[in-house]
């Protein structure tokens, strides 16, 4: 059968995403370009491929995003130290918008009139996915399954799929599973137990990080070097972004660091409990502050922290290529080429604790610091200083 419309669908290869291909096939008569892009996640290529052919797909992409993934869209975001509701690291989020991009290119290069994708109703990650197409593709169509049709529980899934012959895992069988996003930077478990904030959070679902208890009984030192705002190196070799993220997330998941369990309030108004792992993330938050303290001056550190709150946000909701988290993405790479050094962290039973910051930089004064007498620093201007902010007590 030929096709005369072409749907570029952001397919993992599972149930959902098979499911819609299937609905795709039937209630838009398209022919469907399975799209999966390799952003770290657990990913099965022979399944993706298998599944995708099982259901008539001719045009099965997969793209090695990593390297792009860390260097374009998560170190941009640590140098602006974003964290949603001071302690998210916006794992998920980041991640949408180069997906969508990517799937827009898609669906140009093989004039495909529509994109679609697996996200709930309830979720955020619709809004981010469709932020990023209509900025890429605004003349492209938009379709969103879940928001369209009739299958409105998992037992409905479970007989859709059965009906059309789709494979069905042994853990989909019963009640649903916990929902697990992951990729390079992160991976986020929500659903079942966890949706009672009053349930601790089962040891079984964590997948990167051990707990402390299993966590090693001696620390583990580490070091990271920065250039221009970015990481390059660990414990002093140099690595690709990808590499070293992946290296940082074994290191630190074998100490325990990294877990995150937050309510956090959704886009769409929802509250919804969450458990993050960012191993290898939260060390290069901490190292990056730390190489910072010591090559940027107090304005320019002190304009970051006022603007990260905002920043954060603009990622959570879908706006990373927006007008305003440009502008202050400008703001925080004002001096990223000062931020140059070496930070060397201790990690212990999920702690990390500073132990060295080395830098070039000029912004750290020795003799300005210095509590043996020095004529660098003039004493008799503290005095009217003090006097000249008095006034606006």
């Amino acid at each position: 059968m030929k096709f005369k419309k072409r749907i570029v669908l952001a397919y993992s290869g599972g149930l959902d995403t098979s499911i819609i291909l299937k609905w795709l096939q039937e209630n838009y008569n398209a022919e469907v370009i399975c799209y999966t892009a390799d952003i770290g996640q657990k990913i099965d290529k022979i399944k993706i491929y298998k599944n995708a052919k099982k259901l008539g797909v001719k045009k099965i992409i997969i793209e090695d995003l990593k390297n792009i993934f860390v260097k374009d869209y998560v170190f941009p975001m640590l140098r602006g130290h974003a964290m949603y509701e001071g302690v998210y690291l916006l794992g998920t989020s980041i991640a949408r918008p180069l997906i969508a991009k990517r799937q827009i290119a898609i669906a140009k290069k093989f004039k495909a009139y529509a994109v679609s994708h697996g996200s709930t109703g309830k979720g955020n990650d619709q809004v981010r996915f469709e932020l990023g197409y209509y900025y890429f593709g605004p003349k492209i169509k938009i379709i969103a399954p879940w928001r369209e049709w009739d299958l409105s529980s998992r037992s409905d899934l479970i007989k859709y799929a059965r009906k059309k012959n789709i494979t069905i895992p042994k853990d989909k069988k019963g009640s649903p599973p916990f929902s697990i996003d992951d990729n390079i930077f992160h991976t986020s478990t929500e659903g079942k137990v966890l949706e009672n904030p009053k349930n601790p959070a089962p040891e079984y679902i964590f997948q990167r990080t051990n707990s402390l208890e299993k966590s090693p009984n001696k620390q583990t030192i580490v070091s990271v070097g920065f250039k221009n705002g970015d990481p390059i190196s660990v414990n002093g070799k140099k690595l690709s972004p990808g590499k070293l993220l992946e290296k940082l997330n074994n290191i630190a998941g074998k100490n325990g660091i990294g877990r995150v369990d937050l309510v956090e309030n959704r886009f769409i108004g929802i509250k919804s409990r969450g458990i993050y792992e960012t191993p290898g993330g939260t060390i290069l938050m901490v190292a990056h502050r730390a190489i910072e303290s010591v090559t940027l001056d107090k304005k320019t550190m002190h304009k970051k922290d006022q603007v990260m709150p905002r920043y954060a946000e603009l990622i959570y909701n879908g706006y990373w290529y927006s007008k305003e988290r440009y502008k202050i993405q400008k703001i925080v790479d004002l001096k990223k080429n000062k931020v140059n050094g070496l930070v060397k962290l201790k990690l212990y039973k999920g702690n990390i604790t500073i132990i060295s910051r080395q830098t070039k930089s000029s912004a750290y004064s020795m003799k300005k610091v210095s509590f043996e007498e020095n004529k660098t620093f003039n004493k008799s201007n503290v005095e009217r200083f003090i006097n000249f902010h008095k006034k606006k007590l």
